[in-house]
């Protein structure tokens, strides 16, 4: 009876498995293995212990690789070819026809379970559904205007700049977030001669391309498979001027192709997982995948709705686990809208996951774009970005049109990622949050387009109110605010105070940005002299003028700081001579007549020299343009318009204070 067994062994799984070539393996544990958590640098790479270092991630077992002898032992059965390998599901995928081999593996004691998890090829070579039929009708772009049509750092064309200003995207790009030292990786079906088509030639020029991998032939090689990958990279890192940029041409990028184009199996999604963990040893910060799993060529395999909750596919365990290491990972939504299916298709559904929908140039929703919610309730698809007539790279070396989600989902990841360019010191999680409260539906998300269609400046906005920083201090009669912020110099600030027993806050200064024309984190100070002033609180707020044209204007307020005033200040009409010997003095001061002297005195020359009257509550009365040479000048003040009361004289030199003096007049 005992020789019997493996023989009725061998039987049932010969006649269960025989279906399937393709298996996962998951083992036990990871008993044994060489790797450990103090030395992560034999498994990770420099910018993913970064990355884990910057935003308290810690290391933990999903990171250890599959031990090696486990991997050497099944290796070594007869007839068994190892395809990939996953640590985060500490599981083996393989190939093999003979039933013997699979007996063979799960006698292993490391060995928990084996399953199938896809078949043969079929004859022809094709799947039964062609997954990305919507997506490979692409017509040729109508005539453009091609000539710069605004003053951006890019010059779009219209079609091109029609898809980045339905967010407003191109504020980020003039201010300097363009992808530079930012990292993405695209996962998809192979990316057909992208080393040969005119959209590329910056990344290939410039060497953005970081590294290639094929999981499913197991080769570096991803130009001679699928095109649908090249399509969407090109939203994000086309770069032709006046016809079509990406959302984040100065990027770089991991391409890899997870998606087997001869088959429809759920051995993908483990392909998948595989490029996740990829991009996240090899220190992408983004990723961008438009593929999705619901259906398959073996209808047993297929997926139920229900199913679509974010913790039962591999690929949204997977995308999960992506997101959990730091990375922000932008998934389309699918396809869907118009057919039986009907709702998002896995990995949209994790969620961590930020799901795509599909709209055009007007924000209108596309009618194939996939309806959440997932089955468990979750706002799916995330966000919406343009997937109607969105423009693409062509196999023919054309621009061209062409619908899917999975073009708005790159559009999306592009704008993600120059937003996070911009404020590295968040973590992937608070970078979605501001895009979803960007986004035109934030108050009233619905599941067509989940939170709407993210603003760039409005996220921008959100981003830096809660990056910076203030505080106020009064040395004497003078109030010094000081302020923490990112900027570059098109940008303003506006420096606004409510004095006590006012209800509105009242402009009494601005500052203008340091010199930079790439973003960056700066620090000023504003002064505001209280002569005089009443008793009691005074808030100062701080206005941020994020875009100062015209057409555009767009502002903030970054902050808020208050000071409470306890004791008079009254100044006798001089300022004390500060360390560069500066003075200012009004004489005669109390004044009852109509004319005064200003009294400046510096050191240097000045060839800019403002002067302004204000009031006790920081209104500007008077204002006058002045230059001097090294030492003294006098300026006689014709005051005769001024009511009685207190008032105050500012001094600048350019845009700095030299001093103030106070003015009683009776």
């Amino acid at each position: 009876m005992k020789k019997l067994l493996p023989l009725l062994l061998l039987l049932i799984v010969s006649e269960s498995q025989a279906q399937f070539t393709r298996y996962i393996i998951r083992l036990k544990n990871k008993g044994g293995t060489p790797y450990t958590f103090s030395s992560p640098q034999t498994y990770l790479s420099q910018r993913a212990i970064d990355r884990r270092t910057k935003y308290s991630i810690a290391i933990d077992s999903t990171d250890l690789p599959v031990t090696p002898s486990y991997i050497t032992q099944i290796k070594n059965i007869s007839n068994v070819t190892v395809l990939n390998v996953s640590r985060w599901m500490n599981a083996v995928t393989i190939q093999t026809s003979s039933p013997a081999s699979i007996t063979a593996i799960n006698a292993l004691p490391f060995v928990q379970s084996v399953n199938g998890i896809a078949a043969r090829i079929t004859d022809n070579g094709r799947p039964s559904r062609n997954k990305f039929e919507l997506e490979e009708i692409i017509t040729d772009l109508p005539p453009q205007q091609t000539g710069r049509i605004t003053a951006d750092y890019f010059n779009y064309g219209t079609n091109s700049y029609n898809e980045i200003h339905l967010h407003n995207g191109e504020f980020l790009h003039n201010i300097g977030l363009r992808g530079q030292g930012m990292q993405i990786a695209v996962l998809d079906n192979g990316f057909n001669n992208y080393t040969g088509l005119k959209a590329f030639d910056s990344i290939n020029t410039n060497g953005q391309v970081l590294g290639t991998w094929d999981f499913v032939a197991r080769e570096q090689n991803v130009a001679n498979d699928g095109s649908h990958g090249m399509n969407c990279l090109s939203t994000i890192a086309a770069n032709i001027p006046g016809q079509f940029i990406g959302k984040a041409p100065k990027a770089s990028f991991w391409l890899y192709q997870t998606e087997d184009n001869a088959s429809e199996y759920p051995v993908e999604e483990f392909n998948w997982v595989c490029g996740a963990e990829r991009a996240d040893s090899s220190g992408a910060d983004v990723m961008s995948s438009s593929l999705g799993y619901y259906d398959f060529d073996n209808a047993t395999l297929n997926y139920t709705y229900s199913n679509m909750n974010g913790n039962t596919t591999i690929a949204a365990i997977g995308a999960d686990l992506a997101a959990k290491k730091g990375i922000i990972v932008f998934n389309a939504a699918g396809n869907e809208g118009s057919n039986a299916w009907h709702f998002l298709i896995t990995p949209a559904d994790g969620d961590s996951v930020v799901a795509v929908g599909a709209v055009n140039t007007n924000g209108v929703v596309g009618s194939f774009s996939s309806y959440g919610p997932s089955s468990d309730g979750q706002i799916k698809p995330d966000m919406a970005s343009v997937g109607v007539a969105a423009m693409v790279q062509t196999t023919s070396n054309t621009i061209g049109f062409s619908n899917g989600t999975s073009f708005a989902c790159p559009n999306m990841a592009g704008l993600g990622t120059i937003l996070w360019q911009g404020f590295p010191e968040y973590n992937n999680m608070k970078i979605i949050q501001a895009l979803r409260q960007a986004g035109s539906k934030f108050t009233t998300p619905d599941d067509r387009v989940g939170y709407g269609i993210p603003n760039m400046k409005l996220a921008f906005a959100n981003l830096v109110t809660e990056y910076a920083t203030s505080s106020s201090a009064v040395t004497g009669c003078r109030v010094t605010i000081s302020w923490n912020s990112k900027d570059v110099q098109s940008m303003k600030y506006e420096i606004e105070r409510k004095a006590p027993g006012e209800s509105v806050y009242t402009k009494v200064g601005e500052t203008i940005p340091q010199a930079g024309l790439l973003l960056a984190n700066r620090s000023y100070q504003f002064n505001n002299d209280l002569t005089s002033g009443s008793l009691g609180n005074y808030s100062y707020r701080i206005r941020q003028i994020l875009d100062t044209a015209v057409a555009s204007f767009y502002a903030a307020y970054i902050d808020t700081t208050n000071i409470n005033i306890t004791s008079a200040c009254i100044v006798t009409g001089t300022t004390n001579p500060n360390p560069n010997g500066e003075l200012v003095m009004v004489q005669p001061n109390p004044v009852t007549g109509g004319m005064v002297t200003l009294v400046i005195e510096t050191p240097y020359a000045v060839t800019n020299m403002p002067i302004a009257v204000y009031d006790a509550k920081g209104r500007l009365m008077m204002q006058l343009k002045e230059s001097k040479g090294t030492g003294k000048k006098t300026i006689d003040l014709n005051i005769s318009r001024l009511a009685k009361g207190n008032y105050y004289i500012k001094v600048l030199n350019g845009q700095k204070t030299i001093g103030t003096a106070g003015l009683l007049r009776l």
